[in-house]
């Protein structure tokens, strides 16, 4: 399976773009394996203030607590890679950034730091809703993504854009 080329990235960025303007909506992200790419996809287009309002990149377990509002405590139990590290993510950046929905990622991309509870290619993501009265909604899945770095993380801004677009 080949990994996500930019074109495609693009082309799915720009369907993301399209469906929130149409609906007045905006979108914050909250990345750790991604290092920031779902957010530079977002903003490789222009016109992409409309709608994008920024992201948060939280790599290191303190920097996902002091931005993002992630409880030590979720960290020290289930670890950075985990449906609850993701679930918080998400509500943080929503919050923070007063988006109206958030991406959020956290995984293993390689090629060393995978256990065998969570090998290289974990990847769990995150999207958030703001619901009436500010409460969120948030869907999380996870996936085993195929490949080397580079492809994990290709596959990883690919599924978290997709999965918005199907929320």
């Amino acid at each position: 399976m080949t990994a996500p080329s930019d074109a495609d990235l693009q082309a799915l960025t720009e369907t993301v773009a399209r469906k929130l303007m149409a609906t007045g909506s905006t979108l914050a992200t909250a990345e750790s394996c991604t290092g920031g790419w779902i957010a530079k996809a977002c903003t490789d287009l222009p016109g992409s203030s409309r709608w994008f309002l920024g992201g948060v990149v939280a790599y290191a377990d303190a920097a996902k607590t002091a931005l993002l509002g992630v409880p030590g405590a979720v960290l020290a139990g289930h670890g950075a890679v985990s449906e609850p590290v993701v679930r918080a993510m998400a509500q943080g950046a929503l919050e923070r950034l007063e988006a109206e929905y958030s991406i959020a990622v956290s995984g293993v991309a390689g090629p060393d730091g995978g256990t065998p509870g969570k090998p290289v290619g974990t990847v769990w993501f995150a999207w958030a809703r703001r619901g009436p009265g500010g409460s969120a909604t948030v869907a999380t899945h996870c996936e085993q993504l195929p490949g080397d770095r580079e492809s994990v993380r290709r596959w990883t801004v690919q599924r978290a854009l997709a999965g918005l677009l199907e929320r």
